[in-house]
């Protein structure tokens, strides 16, 4: 029987995990699969050693910084000593998976990373840690490929997860009806991210800009998305008495009948251009942060459509320029100019065919399970 250790750090992780995982079974019918990972891990017959809830901490306190290394001594104890897996894959969450790969590959264990770290974006140094241990990145951008093999890194392009996985668009009329919006009005859609720390740096200012269009244009209606990993607790004590319509766990579906979004960087606006709704992104975070971002950013772009494409077809609003009247004005602009409208639309889908068709999952485990038949 062989082995297979999955580890994932956050909530999108387990997911494009859980899907690799549900393909291997397919593949293997003599396969055990354990991991670091959620429900969707679970859901896919993986043995959770610990799951990921400490993981998708965010900061550099001392406590989260202990937690993460206790975890990563035990799950390198664990696998070194006792579950002594055929290989180990790694997705996404870059800080953790990457050391302890470093371990994993002194045990002489085989090591694959599926989503890997975006060198290209910043941190390029890693690439020297990917090289030294890692045996095969399974990567979701086309361009990537050519980074990682131009480096003598062996590279299988995936294709991205999202391309396969993503629902269709939702009936407009239905969801409409179902959430009591008027179908004659425009619908402008808030995520505030994922994240504690997201929702105290943008909810505010997001309001404030929900608040000023809806006073200029009272023919707009709008609703904030609720992150489903993001506790009611936390998420309604940033909302307070704003009045503004809350829909959670309906994600792409509302993505998909918006007119305009406000969204904080992230997969998100990936989604988003793949259902060609039109966007802008406000990010912003601790100033500490920030400068360190701008020290170890490689491109200036934030969001990953603008990124693809190579050119700046969605706006984004960072850091210190994050306030109500530009966020107001760049959604003005979207709704009623009618020719950026269009030539905006046109450019986001011209993102989607620079993706490729292929099943990402179906993809990823057909290297893995190649691999597995080598050892």
């Amino acid at each position: 029987m062989k082995k297979v250790f999955i580890v994932t750090g956050e909530y999108s992780g387990d997911i494009h995990a859980g899907k690799v995982a549900e393909e291997l079974k397919k593949l293997n019918s003599d396969i055990e699969l354990e991991g670091i990972g959620g429900e969707n891990l679970k859901k896919a017959g993986v043995k959770l050693f610990s799951d990921q809830k400490k993981m998708g901490a965010v900061g550099l306190s001392p406590k989260i910084i202990m937690e993460h290394i206790t975890l990563g001594k035990r799950v390198v104890d664990y696998l070194t000593r006792e579950f002594k897996p055929d290989l180990v894959l790694l997705t996404d969450y870059g800080a953790f998976n990457l050391s302890i790969s470093k371990f994993l590959k002194k045990a002489g264990i085989k090591v694959f990373y599926y989503i890997p770290p975006q060198v290209w974006a910043s941190r390029p140094w890693r690439l020297k840690t990917i090289k030294k241990n890692i045996d095969k990145v399974l990567c979701i951008f086309p361009f990537e490929k050519k980074l990682y093999e131009d480096c003598g890194i062996k590279t299988h392009y995936c294709g991205h997860p999202l391309v396969s996985q993503l629902p269709e668009k939702a009936n407009r009329e239905e969801f409409f009806t179902k959430h009591g919006f008027d179908p004659n009005k425009k619908l402008v859609s808030v995520f505030p991210g994922s994240r504690v720390f997201e929702l105290q740096q943008l909810m505010g200012v997001f309001i404030k800009s929900v608040e000023l269009l809806q006073k200029k244009h009272p023919e707009l209606q709008f609703c904030i998305s609720h992150a489903p990993n993001l506790s009611d607790k936390d998420f309604y004590k940033y909302i307070k008495d704003s009045g503004i319509k809350v829909i959670k766990g309906e994600n792409q579906a509302l993505l998909s009948v918006s007119d305009a979004l406000i969204l904080a960087s992230g997969t998100v606006a990936l989604e988003a251009a793949l259902y060609a709704t039109p966007m802008i992104i406000a990010y912003r975070g601790p100033w500490l942060f920030y400068f360190i971002y701008l020290i170890v950013r490689c491109i200036k772009m934030v969001s990953l459509p603008n990124i693809i494409s190579g050119k700046l077809i969605v706006p984004e609003i960072i850091q210190g320029n994050v306030n109500a009247d530009n966020i107001s004005y760049n959604i003005e602009k979207i709704l009623y100019d009618t020719s950026y409208r269009e030539n905006y639309i046109k450019s986001l889908k011209g993102v989607r065919e620079l993706l490729s068709d292929k099943v990402s999952s179906k993809e990823a485990a057909k290297e893995i399970s190649n691999e597995l038949l080598l050892i």
